[in-house]
């Protein structure tokens, strides 16, 4: 018996029906049939078509862990063939390697160490070495030119020195005569106001953790086994909500969405969210410090957006938590509605 053959025969010792099958897991009863005839054409994909068996099982109630072991062996790729001296491995899920950036391992930034040819003679910079001295009673027959180009840079070294310890310091005068000067120029004995430093530019932050939630919090997510892929950056493989007859959610509830825990409280300037490419629905931007819907207050909306969308923090907000919270969705192209997530980032200061 096969994997769709399994599930219809948990299915109807559960007394179910493929409408109740597809009511309790929103996944459509045209896929739910095709799977029940090991047909999963419709489902988009190896991943999707796991997640549909995983939770078609939980709800006629039969284990789905040999279903989908079953699934991985008649759908593998076919080995490539090995190459001499190598071993082949084991097949597996890899996840994408990012190339490194600026300022990391490998990445760009790095320097060669190779510089350009040092023309011959002394230099500055051997100039003002330590061992410089060492190096001048080396220098036995040290040409004219080079002797005078020496002496220069050393009376440099010494006006530098003096104007470093003694500050550009004019001699001390007369309290008189600091008080007749300040009387003839006032704009003199003034003192300069201090430059106010300037806060740190935002940079992106760490996101601790990502889960999906409704309007009764983690209980009531949608898709939550996808939520961690809303923040892995690949659009081939994003978090989605479930599909909804209507955009207001068949008026059962009155939003879904991602709660972001950033570990600690941090300073949130803008907020970018990469979404389906079908643009419509609303988004909200909820920003505060305790994970809960009616705690996070409302810091930015959006209506119809598609594809990237910026939040940008009018006023630097402090917050641990970050809520994007959809109260209406967008089509999906099939006649219904359901929204795409395929990375979030934060910026702001730690």
């Amino acid at each position: 018996m096969g994997i769709g053959g399994a599930l219809a025969e948990a299915r109807s010792a559960a007394g179910l029906t493929i409408a109740d099958v597809s009511e309790r897991t929103r996944i459509r009863a045209t896929i739910i049939r095709a799977i029940e005839q090991d047909d999963y054409a419709a489902c988009g994909g190896d991943f999707y078509a796991r997640g549909h068996i995983r939770a078609i099982a939980r709800v006629v109630g039969t284990d789905p862990a040999p279903l989908i072991e079953e699934y991985d062996i008649s759908h593998a790729p076919p080995p490539a063939p090995s190459e001499p001296g190598r071993d082949r491995g084991t097949s597996g899920w890899l996840r994408p390697v990012r190339s490194p950036g600026a300022g990391e391992p490998g990445g760009a930034g790095r320097h060669s160490g190779k510089g350009y040819p040092r023309p011959g003679g002394i230099t500055a910079a051997e100039a003002f070495r330590p061992a410089m001295p060492l190096q001048l009673e080396r220098r036995r027959r040290l040409s004219g030119p080079a002797l005078v180009v020496v002496l220069i840079v050393l009376l440099a070294f010494g006006v530098l020195a003096y104007l470093l310890v003694s500050g550009g310091s004019t001699p001390a005068r007369s309290p008189a005569h600091r008080a007749s000067s300040a009387a003839h120029h006032p704009v003199a004995a003034r003192r300069i106001p201090a430059l106010t430093r300037t806060s740190q530019p935002p940079v992106p932050l760490q996101v601790a953790s990502v889960e999906a939630v409704g309007p009764a919090g983690p209980s009531q997510g949608d898709s939550p086994q996808l939520a961690p892929l809303a923040i892995e950056g690949n659009p081939a493989t994003p978090w989605h909500s479930d599909w909804y007859a209507t955009p207001d959610f068949n008026g059962n509830q009155s939003g879904t969405g991602l709660l972001l825990d950033m570990g600690h409280s941090v300073t949130v300037a803008s907020v970018r969210i990469q979404l389906g490419s079908a643009p419509g629905g609303t988004v909200e931007l909820r920003l505060g410090d305790t994970p809960s819907l009616a705690d996070l207050p409302v810091a930015a909306t959006a209506a119809n957006p598609g594809g990237d969308l910026i939040f940008r923090v009018s006023s630097p907000v402090a917050a641990r938590y970050v809520l994007i919270w959809f109260t209406e969705l967008p089509p999906d192209g099939t006649g219904t509605y359901q929204a795409y997530v395929s990375d979030v980032s934060v910026s702001g200061t730690a």
